[in-house]
């Protein structure tokens, strides 16, 4: 099964949504703005896709600009901060397995499905 971490507004994360079934993928949902990820969750992320928890933040969102930009924060501030604001977290994110890829560009996503 794969799970797509999905904002339905974003256009990526539609056009994924769309490549996958139409690649006839078994896809699990997953929409993060409702249902916000915990911290374990994060992490978790951030071990499948072998990232620092920076490279997994939206630094042009309005609440990083306004609440973050400039500071130095610790790995676990950074997790802190998406657990707290879900829309800092890049998207899509495409799991299967232990494997992971931000779906950015789309084809990212061949690399494991």
């Amino acid at each position: 099964m794969i799970q797509i971490y999905h904002n339905s507004r974003c256009g990526k994360s539609r056009a994924c949504l769309l490549f996958l079934t139409e690649n006839n993928k078994e896809v699990a949902v997953i929409d993060y703005l409702k249902n916000p990820l915990s911290k374990s969750e994060v992490v978790g992320l951030l071990e499948k896709l072998q990232l620092a928890p920076l490279a997994l933040i939206r630094t042009n969102e309005k609440i990083w600009i306004a609440e973050f930009k400039g500071k130095k924060l610790t790995n676990d501030q950074l997790i802190e901060a998406m657990v707290a604001n879900p829309i800092l977290i890049e998207r899509p994110i495409v799991v299967k397995g232990n494997q992971a890829v931000i779906a950015r560009p789309l084809e990212n996503v061949n690399k494991i499905i």
